[in-house]
């Protein structure tokens, strides 16, 4: 989908500009502001014991939602006292307009930051946020950006793919007295054995469930293979970045990262191979197939399974004579056969992350905290989050009916509350280049169509990151 590419585009050249800036060290003229203040507010009100004349400085990263947050900011001011002056860079200067502001004696106390690298450049100025009310109501908080023990970014948006499926189709499957499989539910797959068992067993019964696939098409038209070249290579990459233990996060591990093993391919094979073998399509056909087509089928009804994000649900919703119901939609993880398949949830990842400037005065942070626990925790802060702002926000504090409606929204949330289950952060952030992703996608293809083995596609994969490194 165009939205999906330009965001990863946006992600990508976000992290590039991010690691070609040195933030500079701003003096620090707020060693006489007002004395230290006890720990964040409760969940629903803002401490008393915050300074009504307090004003804090928010450095916004998205122009086109400054003027919600230029009436959040009024609203608070009107409950609390506290001003909150919203400042907000032109699209695609954030980073210039923030080393810009952070030098100047009215820096901005709350700004944001582009994830690990992101804190790589700017860690100078990021207080641990460990201790704060809106880091503990954070559902994942292995989705916060750390070091050491600290934490040091807070993601306050966040978006998700795994495998969705009809959960009718499904059912209809479970039905069946003929079943190989000893489940009863979809929530009962765990680990790719079973949803192996299960897809094949289906693909069996195809006719009967009156399906024509069990998967939508492996679209693998140059330019729309993002989901196998990018997402889904996504697991067996953040697998081996993960056993680089001189870091604590995966994506500075594979921006560090020279030469790849490809340790996990086996793992990528696995799942890739399941797509292309119960897909509704031939393989000899999937080079002309599209991501378009592949939604389609799966809203029509003709499959019971697609590899997609939490955005997918606007597209499926939108096919002239769409018969999923948003009831029936639901996501899987993207299960290979892993040793941690059974704790393993969604991709789920973000660009934005909230840091506050730890160079100010202890009263500026204490405010910043009070009005970010109040936006993401009272009841007029999470009305805006919602259903102004437009945020999946990963926080404990929003009810199920304070949530979005959008039925892949609601699932995305509900695997990162799920105890036992981590999620997969997007450590695709490390990958050299597009180009480098579009030389994988073409040798799946080739793979696909027979001209290349399995060994070519590793081997390609492997190259390409070497030479692009080197």
């Amino acid at each position: 989908m165009k939205k999906l590419k330009k965001l990863m585009a946006v992600t990508l050249s976000a992290l590039l500009a991010a690691s070609a800036l040195t933030a500079c060290k701003a003096s620090d003229d707020e060693s006489n502001s007002s004395s230290k203040k006890s720990n964040s507010s409760s969940s629903s009100d803002v401490d008393s014991k915050t300074n009504s004349d307090e004003e804090i400085y928010f450095l916004n990263f998205k122009p086109e939602i400054a003027e919600i947050y230029e009436e959040i900011a009024e609203v608070y001011k009107e409950e609390t006292g506290v001003t909150v002056k919203v400042n907000t860079a032109a699209s695609g200067t954030y980073e210039q307009t923030l080393k810009s502001e952070i030098a100047k004696t009215d820096a901005p106390v709350i700004f944001q930051i582009n994830g690990p690298v992101g804190y790589e450049s700017w860690k100078d100025y990021c207080l641990d946020l460990k201790d704060t009310e809106i880091y503990q109501h954070l559902t994942d908080k292995s989705l916060a950006v750390t070091s050491g023990d600290g934490v040091y970014g807070i993601p306050y948006v966040v978006e998700g793919y795994g495998i969705i499926y009809n959960d009718e189709i499904m059912q209809k499957y479970f039905a069946l007295s003929e079943k190989t499989v000893s489940i009863s539910s979809a929530e009962e797959i765990k680990d790719f054995n079973t949803l192996k068992a299960v897809v094949e067993d289906m693909t069996a019964n195809k006719d009967e469930l009156g399906i024509k696939g069990v998967f939508a098409s492996t679209s693998l038209i140059p330019g729309e293979d993002w989901r196998w070249q990018t997402h889904l290579l996504n697991l067996p990459m953040y697998m081996e970045f993960k056993e680089n233990t001189s870091f604590d996060n995966t994506i500075l591990a594979g921006l560090d990262t020279k030469e790849i093993n490809f340790k996990y391919s086996d793992n990528f094979k696995n799942i890739f191979d399941l797509y292309i073998n119960n897909s509704i399509t031939d393989k000899a056909l999937l080079g002309s197939k599209s991501v378009d087509d592949s939604m389609a089928e799966f809203a029509l009804g003709n499959v019971a399974m697609v590899q997609n994000g939490n955005w997918a649900w606007s597209q499926i919703n939108g096919v002239d004579g769409n018969v999923t119901t948003s009831e029936n939609i639901k996501f899987l993880p993207i299960y290979t056969g892993s040793e941690s398949d059974s704790s393993q949830g969604l991709c789920v990842g973000t660009e934005n992350y909230l840091a506050i400037n730890k160079n100010v005065s202890e009263s500026k942070q204490k405010a910043a905290a009070d009005f970010l626990n109040w936006l993401f925790s009272s009841e007029k802060g999470k009305d805006y989050v919602t259903n102004k702002l437009g945020f999946i926000a990963p926080f404990d504090t929003f009810s199920d009916d304070e949530k979005p409606s959008d039925p892949l929204a609601r699932e995305l949330l509900s695997w990162m509350e799920k105890d036992g289950v981590t999620s997969i952060p997007w450590a695709f952030a490390s990958f050299p280049s597009q180009e480098f992703k579009d030389n994988v996608g073409a040798a799946l293809l080739e793979y696909v169509q027979g001209s290349k083995s399995w060994d070519d596609v590793v081997s390609t994969t492997k190259d390409q990151w070497k030479n692009e490194k080197s």
